[in-house]
């Protein structure tokens, strides 16, 4: 697993798409044997199916402590790990605070 993430730039929004990558690759048996990287597609490759995408947001309400809606369970979201990584920072931002779900 070191070798994927030892090549990833590090800035400050690079550790939560590391962590991201890092726990795709610790969950879902085919991304470690694809070696995946951060804007490899998880989708199309079938790494992540529709049960796998509702783990994906499960992980992440529980790691990041944040709600993800309905609306934002789209392939926009969830194609890589960088796209899912951006829906965090969308979610985390103060400017730009998450919806509440009913």
């Amino acid at each position: 697993m070191d070798r994927q993430l030892k090549n990833l730039p590090m800035r400050p929004a690079d550790e939560t798409t590391t962590r991201i990558l890092e726990w795709l690759i610790e969950t879902f048996p085919l991304a470690q044997q694809r070696e995946i990287g951060v804007d490899d597609s998880l989708l199309e490759s079938g790494i992540v199916d529709s049960l796998g995408t509702l783990e994906v947001v499960h992980f992440l309400e529980s790691e990041f402590e944040l709600i993800v809606t309905d609306e934002e369970m789209t392939p926009e979201f969830f194609e890589t790990a960088r796209s899912i990584a951006k829906l965090v920072a969308l979610k985390s931002d103060p400017i730009h605070p998450q919806s509440e779900s009913n």
